[in-house]
C-alpha cells in the first residue's frame, strides 16, 4: 500500500514541475517514482525513503545541470515588457525634441525624446526606439528621415 503513496508524491510533483518548469520537483519525482519500485518489491520503508533521498540527490546534482543547459539551449530567448519595444519602429504624432514629444509605438501613444540633443524629429515620420527610460521612449531618426535643427 505504501506504493500507492509514493506513486501519488510522484505525480503531484511532476504536475508541480509543470507548473514551474525547473527541473527540481522533476528531479524529486524521479527519487519518489524509485521509492515506489521499492515499495513495490517490499522493501521497509527506511529503504524507501532511502532511495528517494539517494535517487533524488543523484538527480539534482548529476541530471538536473545537464538538463537545465539543454533546455535553455533549446529554448528561444524572448524579451518581454519594456525590453520587447527597444529597436522597434514607431510614428512621431507630435514633434520630438530632447525634451518632449509624442509617438505611435505598437499600438500606444508614448511620451518620447529624441537620443540627441537638438534634433527635431517632425510629425508623422518614422523613428526607432533607443531605449526606454521609465515611460519615455527615447528614439533616432531612421535612415530615411529628414531632420530639424
Amino acid at each position: 500500500m505504501a506504493w500507492l503513496w509514493w506513486l501519488g508524491a510522484a505525480l503531484v510533483l511532476g504536475v508541480v514541475e509543470l507548473i514551474t518548469v525547473d527541473l527540481i520537483f522533476l528531479m524529486f519525482a524521479g527519487g519518489a517514482a524509485a521509492a515506489t519500485v521499492v515499495a513495490l518489491l517490499g522493501g521497509p520503508f527506511w529503504a524507501q525513503v532511502l532511495v528517494f533521498a539517494a535517487v533524488s540527490v543523484v538527480l539534482l546534482f548529476g541530471v538536473r545541470p545537464w538538463a537545465k543547459r539543454m533546455l535553455e539551449r533549446s529554448t528561444p530567448e524572448t524579451r518581454t515588457n519594456v525590453e520587447a519595444h527597444v529597436g522597434r519602429e514607431a510614428t512621431v504624432l507630435m514633434d520630438v525634441t530632447d525634451r518632449a514629444g509624442r509617438v505611435k509605438l505598437y499600438g500606444e501613444v508614448w511620451t518620447a525624446r529624441a537620443a540627441r540633443p537638438g534634433v527635431v524629429l517632425p510629425a508623422g515620420t518614422t523613428v526607432r526606439v533607443v531605449r526606454i527610460d521609465g515611460a519615455i521612449a527615447v528614439v533616432e531618426a531612421t535612415a530615411d528621415t529628414t531632420l530639424y535643427g
